[in-house]
């Protein structure tokens, strides 16, 4: 705990890559696995991790981010997609995986698929959509902290326009939608204005409230 508490510490939002260091493979498919076992509402694990490591791809989402130059100096990109819909069909092929990978089927785990069935698939796309969204958020948040175990600088990203990186990707065809942007790669101390602040968050007393 003391360990992770540390590399949460040593952790935050890099605004300068040092585009000279690339982070092998190893460390970003453990990043990537760990998003992989992450929590998900009803483990339907309603979006997708796109790793863009392309320089020119790269490029043509750099003006429809802000000009963020992480985009480009980290040396992979993790674009998060949510579906944009819950169908029978996402729901069906997640429930199908899990009597497949559990050999077997239980009533209630039936009866609970049933319930998903009658009501996510007859909300609005955008309901669903948020939903989903809010999964992949969760995503984020373990590779975060997984980037951090192996002292791989990361900075997650909304300023972005989801639009235009759908279609640079080709994510409205795959039935997603982009949600967050995650550049991996190391900090360059020269030019970062914020690698030497103080971490700053509230109090435990002001953050923390105990209901007894």
């Amino acid at each position: 705990m003391t360990d992770l508490l540390k590399d949460l510490q040593w952790r935050y939002a890099a605004k300068k890559m040092d585009a000279t260091k690339p982070v092998s493979q190893e460390k970003v498919d453990y990043i990537l696995e760990s998003i992989r076992l992450s929590a998900s509402s009803s483990g339907l694990q309603p979006y997708e991790v796109f790793v863009v490591t392309n320089p020119e791809i790269r490029k043509q989402i750099v003006p429809h981010a802000w000009n963020q130059a992480q985009i480009t100096d980290g040396s992979h990109l993790l674009v998060f997609a949510a579906w944009d819909n819950y169908t029978p069909e996402r729901i069906n092929n997640m429930f199908d995986l899990v009597n497949e990978k559990r050999g077997g089927t239980n009533e209630g785990w039936e009866n609970y698929r049933q319930m998903l069935l009658n009501t996510y698939p007859q909300r609005d796309p955008q309901t669903n959509f948020e939903h989903a969204a809010r999964q992949a958020y969760i995503g984020l948040g373990t590779a975060l902290i997984a980037a951090a175990e192996q002292k791989v600088d990361s900075t997650p990203m909304e300023g972005f326009v989801p639009d235009e990186v759908d279609a640079i990707l080709g994510l409205k065809e795959k039935g997603l939608k982009s949600v967050i942007l995650l550049p991996l790669g190391y900090r360059e101390a020269e030019g970062d204005w914020l690698v030497n602040l103080e971490k700053v968050r509230r109090s435990t007393e002001d953050f923390i409230t105990e209901v007894k």
